[in-house]
């Protein structure tokens, strides 16, 4: 099986996804991440004034995320950090488009779209519109994960909350995860952050706690197509 996961940002794959990837990939499934902002530039006042040796680390940094965890391969762009909003709707989807015509996933994990980030939500409204149900669409089932920091710091204020109703165990992977964010230097944070290692750790216990299990990561299944 095909799986793609769509990340607004470098570090997004791992705080929703990272041990669901794990897991994944030691099933024996294909993992395919896309991390479609170059997630720092809006750090400076200008996009312009960014340094791009900063950028091009964060992208090296997300390859080797990806190999941490096994993906199979890791498709990087460009779209300004905080920022997609300036963008039209329109290139995202295409994006989005172009990578499903590519890769013919039959799972997406795509972000949620009530979070705190605004690229959070274009990225969740563009995977609805590059996924619609037609004939000829590979995906079958469609999930959106939280991030740390974006989701639960939406205070559930914006439409639509995140309402999780499909938990993944990750009790053997979640070291994975916590160490593949740990690699994210400048994106890791100290506790209580959520961010920090030790958040993460609580975050996948307390869902563990929701589901019965040791510890898990929380998914809101979007759409579910049998086929025929």
């Amino acid at each position: 099986m095909s799986i793609l996961v769509l990340a607004a940002h470098p570090d997004d794959e791992v705080l929703g996804c990272g041990g669901t990837i794990a897991r994944r990939v030691e099933e024996g499934e294909q993992v395919h991440i896309a991390i479609l902002g170059e997630g720092i530039t809006s750090r400076c006042n200008e996009r312009e004034e960014a340094d791009q040796q900063l950028v091009d680390a964060l992208e090296e940094t997300s390859r080797e995320v990806a190999e941490l965890l096994g993906a199979k391969e890791v498709y990087s762009h460009d779209f300004p950090d905080n920022r997609f909003d300036t963008v039209p709707l329109l290139d995202v989807v295409k994006t989005i488009e172009d990578l499903i015509d590519e890769i013919q996933p039959e799972i997406v994990y795509t972000q949620h779209g009530g979070d705190l980030n605004i690229d959070h939500n274009i990225v969740y409204r563009a995977t609805l519109t590059a996924t619609r149900p037609m004939t000829d669409c590979p995906v079958r089932k469609v999930y959106a994960y939280e991030v740390a920091s974006s989701t639960e710091w939406a205070f559930q204020e914006f439409s639509p909350p995140f309402r999780p109703n499909t938990f993944i165990e990750i009790e053997d992977t979640l070291e994975q995860k916590v160490e593949a964010m740990q690699m994210y230097e400048t994106e890791a944070r100290p506790y209580p952050h959520p961010r920090s290692a030790q958040s993460l750790r609580a975050i996948a216990q307390n869902w563990g706690r929701t589901a019965g299990l040791q510890a898990a990561e929380a998914f809101e299944l979007v759409r579910s197509v049998a086929p025929a």
